[in-house]
């Protein structure tokens, strides 16, 4: 970290008490109820309310030029960073909100946590834009979020569902492949979003997942990347809304430019030794396929991920930091025009869950952090991630290391946004409407429905499931991985060993090597194998008693052992214990319809040599892409390859 004086300090320590003491402020005087619907629009200061930039008859454009012109460069500075923020206790702001807001000029931000009461998170989200309008020009703030619609909580990457509809994560929408279902949970979720004021995605991620050890392949949609195209086109436009890009809709950031799957020996770039993305097959333009179909959909932003590109053309630097990578390809090239938004941290050092993560400047780590954030701008990105350090964009400036004409181009794009988006007319949320629309009952139907058809089913020894319930009144049931009362509620007995049961459910998750520190545990990383103690242990209870297995896959997972030793082995890419029951159990029809969306290697050993940036090129493995049973139908499969990726022969 930059070490600070001790008058800087002193200031810093000045700052965040006056501010937390607005904040409190503000909160206090937010007038948010269920008998209001939002607060009104009044600031402290009516000096812009008559502004070309507030009247709302004027173009985009005609408003965008008028309000960059009033900015000044504190202002414009506070525009290009998108940092994480948090509610405070019972819908309160956070003591740390006023200094980014009021003293930095901050109008972006990606809520973190869960939101686990709407009425308190509209009464901070009110409160939070009543702080932002009255600031001098009262720039509305933009919400942005990572994925929250699924169950993996995953820190940096992912919020699992509380008030919103629950549903398989990517991997298991794309195991459906079925765009038009992805559409459906796209809309929802945009709705869902909007009514709690959640404005911008950080998703769709669509990463080609061509090394299956890759600790975020969960957040993926496979290694098909012709599919994840398709699949891809479908979320955008669902995240945008039937009418086009307007103040209905969710801004969409895809991710992780050009393509962040072929990571060397599979180690995530979070970290310092998995800084490389590495192409050994040649196969960069393959990572493309994606973008170029996101780019034609409409998305509105793009993230470059830390990875640095080792053997191209280009400079071997942070792709967030790499001009030939930001301005020559995506902006050139492939015609991007929209915001691009730096992954978090290329700049300064930090502590993340209690471990010490230095900054991702891949390739850069020598230079300072101001010839970093130079770095940044001047390859073309808009925002950086992650960072609050305003100081550094006004010492550019001021030492004419990058010009205020650099910095109104990106202010003009993040600008623009808001404006389509509606915040500047009406950047407040109705809690009532919030409260109705979170976590509808229909949606929360499909929801669950879609849990139990994503299960993908890869053995079934004589036809093992569906089990009859009628014929298991009796029977008696080892369980691992599932509560007990799951089974109980269903009339069903549960037994405390294997030897005492008629069968066994063991719900596991994938195979990983556990990693130190706060925040690099949370990445699932290393071996695709169960280590020698768990595969006898496993072993012992197959050989006791006839056995279903579901493992929960966040990447491949490399186990012929349980193939052939399970009565019934399924996967699953999120979903309840009761999902699973149903599918156990066939009720109402329940059944697994999932294929594949990767291959499952058969050993560490086969992966090993792969080429990282190639898709299918592990040898022999146990199930190939698009593999997958159903119930009285046998199996379907891809051909491996992805020419087809019906999941049909």
């Amino acid at each position: 970290m930059v070490s600070r004086t001790r008058s800087q300090r002193k200031l810093n320590a000045f700052t965040t008490l006056f501010f937390a003491a607005t904040a409190m402020a503000t909160a206090i005087r937010a007038p948010v109820s269920s008998g209001a619907k939002y607060p009104r629009m009044t600031s402290k200061s009516t000096e812009m309310d008559s502004a070309p930039y507030r009247d709302a008859s004027l173009s985009v454009d005609e408003r965008v030029e008028d309000l960059v012109q009033r900015m000044t460069i504190e202002e414009k500075a506070g525009q290009l960073f998108h940092a994480i923020i948090r509610q405070g206790p019972n819908g309160t702001l956070a003591t740390t909100t006023g200094p980014a807001v009021s003293g930095k000029f901050m109008t972006h931000f990606n809520l973190g946590g869960p939101i686990s009461d709407v009425r308190e998170s509209v009464q901070w989200y009110n409160s939070l834009q009543q702080m932002a309008l009255d600031t001098r020009l009262g720039i509305p703030i933009t919400i942005s979020s990572d994925p929250r619609h699924a169950f993996a909580e995953a820190a940096g990457s992912q919020i699992a569902a509380t008030k919103f509809t629950q549903w398989p994560e990517t991997l298991g929408l794309a195991a459906l492949r079925d765009a038009e279902l992805i559409h459906t949970f796209a809309e929802i979720a945009r709705q869902e979003y909007t009514a709690v004021g959640i404005r911008a995605a950080l998703h769709p991620q669509i990463d080609v997942a061509t090394e299956p050890r890759w600790a975020r392949i969960g957040g993926t949609m496979g290694e098909n990347a012709t599919l994840t195209a398709e699949l891809a086109v479908a979320y955008i436009k669902g995240f945008t809304g039937p009418d086009g890009f307007g103040t209905k809709s969710v801004t969409t950031v895809s991710k992780h430019f050009p393509g962040s799957g072929p990571v060397e020996d599979g180690e995530d770039s979070h970290f310092v030794y998995g800084k490389n993305a590495t192409y050994p097959g040649n196969n960069f333009e393959h990572h493309l396929i994606p973008f170029k179909a996101a780019i034609a959909a409409g998305t509105r932003q793009i993230m470059p991920y830390y990875s640095r590109p080792m053997g191209t053309k280009y400079e071997e630097v942070a792709a967030g930091m790499n001009k030939g990578i930001v301005t020559d390809l995506l902006r050139g090239k492939l015609g991007f025009d929209g915001i691009v938004c730096s992954d978090w941290g290329l700049v300064t050092d930090a502590v993340i869950a209690g471990q010490d993560m230095p900054a991702r400047a891949w390739g850069a780590e020598s230079l300072t952090e101001l010839e970093r954030a130079e770095k940044i701008l001047n390859a073309g990105t808009d925002q950086l991630g992650g960072e609050d350090r305003t100081d550094l964009i006004l010492e550019l400036v001021e030492k004419g290391m990058v010009s205020e004409d650099r910095i109104n181009t990106s202010v003009r794009r993040l600008m623009r946004e808001k404006f389509l988006l509606g915040l500047f007319d009406n950047p407040f949320v109705d809690a009532d409407a919030a409260v109705a629309t979170v976590g509808k009952k229909e949606w929360l139907r499909i929801g669950y429905e879609t849990q139990r058809k994503s299960f993908t089913l890869l053995t079934n020894k004589h036809n093992m499931l569906p089990l009859k319930a009628s014929k298991c009144s009796k029977s008696k049931f080892y369980v691992e991985g599932i509560d007990a009362a799951a089974l109980e509620e269903r009339k069903l007995h549960v037994v405390d060993t294997p030897e005492e049961a008629d069968y066994a459910f063991l719900r596991l998750a994938a195979p990983y090597e556990p990693r130190p520190g706060g925040f690099e545990r949370n990445y699932h990383s290393g071996s695709l194998e169960y280590n020698a103690t768990e595969k006898a242990r496993q072993a012992a209870i197959y050989a006791a008693v006839p056995t279903i297995v579901d493992i929960y896959l966040d990447r491949p997972a490399a186990v012929p052992e349980i193939a052939h030793n399970a009565k019934a082995l399924m996967v699953n890419f999120g979903a309840s214990a009761d999902a699973f029951l149903d599918v156990v159990f066939g009720v109402e029809g329940s059944g697994p319809e999932g294929k594949l969306p990767f291959d499952l290697p058969r050993s560490d050993e086969a992966v090993a040599v792969n080429k990282e940036d190639v898709p299918f090129d592990t040898l022999d493995p146990l199930f190939r892409f698009g593999h997958g049973m159903t119930y009285g139908r046998g199996h379907g499969r891809g051909d491996g390859r992805g020419r087809d990726h019906s999941g049909h022969d």
